[in-house]
């Protein structure tokens, strides 16, 4: 019996930071040595994914340090003089008053179970975003919590820990086939891919296009 929904934050409730990446990639190029805009995504990318996956336990950073450095990072690659904490602060301020999509109010006011957010991000950031929209989870839970980010298993089995539940009792939403469906199908939570933008769909996986559609898997 299916007795709450996991879900994601950035990316499957609010709106991610990427028209904010583009401006910070288009400051860096015009004050530093790119070919292109493209280069540049991929080098801060890959540095940013780097320190991501290896934080974890003793060796975790906050999302807000990783990025810092990783910005820091990609400035000295380029030669660029922009200011790194600057370009850092447009990203902090998106992620504190995102943009929700236009089903999340209502799949808050219209769910039949408790809504836990299951986020990786800093703690005071998604509590800031969810104040902002005046949201209402049952639980918030993030990677700063856990010390580990999705898809590692810590934060899925935190949440799951807190509130009395066993995988078989949840079903996750989210937007990230690596994070979401990969890390918590593999403690063996029934995980849905939220897929608002019509991309193929990979097999064996459990596609929504809006957060509604959820209710009525519960019972299946």
């Amino acid at each position: 019996m299916i007795k709450a929904f996991f879900v994601d934050f950035y990316g499957t409730l609010a709106h991610e930071d990427g028209e904010i990446v583009q401006k910070v990639s288009k400051i860096i190029y015009d004050t530093g040595k790119a070919e292109n805009t493209s280069e540049i995504d991929g080098y801060w990318w890959r540095d940013f994914q780097s320190m991501f996956t290896d934080a974890s336990g003793e060796t975790f950073m906050k999302q807000r340090e990783i990025e810092l450095r990783s910005i820091q990072h990609t400035l000295e690659h380029f030669q660029s003089d922009a200011d790194a904490v600057e370009l850092a602060d447009m990203l902090f301020a998106h992620w504190v008053a995102p943009g929700l999509f236009e089903d999340t109010i209502a799949f808050f006011q219209n769910s039949p179970l408790p809504i836990y957010i299951v986020s990786n991000i800093d703690t005071a950031d998604v509590e800031k975003a969810i104040a902002f929209h005046g949201l209402t989870p049952s639980g918030v839970f993030t990677s700063e919590d856990a010390k580990s980010y999705k898809p590692r298993p810590e934060l899925f089995e935190m949440a799951l820990q807190k509130n009395g539940l066993a995988p078989d009792e949840v079903i996750h939403i989210g937007d990230s086939i690596s994070s979401d469906v990969k890390g918590a199908s593999a403690l063996g939570i029934r995980t849905l891919w939220i897929n608002r933008f019509g991309k193929p769909v990979p097999e064996g996986v459990e596609c929504i296009t809006e957060l509604s559609q959820a209710f009525s898997l519960i019972e299946k």
